[in-house]
């Protein structure tokens, strides 16, 4: 699964939810059948009744999901779709998920952490990387220098200090 975006809040009283989509459009969860709902259990395939954009949000009508209350319990969860069903990543592309749990190094071999979240501002995504403190570092070809996913590592031009 590659998670696409996150459950945010009810969206009025008939089971309607906002979601915050994590991809680069707003609007690319809509081109995807097959939406799953992460829950305590594991992944369950959430049948989508109707789906649109709002504002800066989607907003979603799940089937089952029939009331304000019923919305409320679904808050938090992510929403994914299946890898399979994902276009392969261009060279020097990558799916943000894949990028979850990386091992950051900078060039001075020291290890900065782990990579927890990637999110987006206007100009470029940005890494959270947590070791003994949280560090924000851009995801620009300037810093990253290296990105190995079979090995799990990255490495960046970022002093530890920062």
């Amino acid at each position: 699964m590659v998670v696409m975006g996150r459950i945010v809040a009810p969206y009025g009283v008939h089971g309607w939810v906002k979601i915050q989509p994590f991809t680069e459009t707003l609007d690319s969860l809509l081109d995807y059948e097959h939406w799953w709902i992460n829950e305590a259990a594991g992944w369950r395939e959430g049948e989508v009744e109707e789906a649109r954009v709002h504002g800066k949000v989607l907003v979603a009508k799940f089937s089952g999901c029939d009331g304000r209350d019923a919305a409320f319990a679904l808050r938090g969860k992510d929403v994914a779709v299946s890898r399979d069903e994902l276009p392969q990543a261009g060279d020097g592309e990558y799916y943000w998920s894949d990028l979850i749990g990386l091992n950051v190094h900078n060039l001075q071999q020291e290890n900065l952490g782990q990579v927890k979240e990637v999110f987006a501002t206007g100009a470029n995504d940005v890494l959270v990387v947590q070791n003994d403190r949280e560090r924000l570092i851009p995801f620009t070809s300037q810093v990253v220098q290296e990105v190995d996913l079979a090995a799990g590592r990255m490495l960046v031009d970022w002093d530890a200090d920062f």
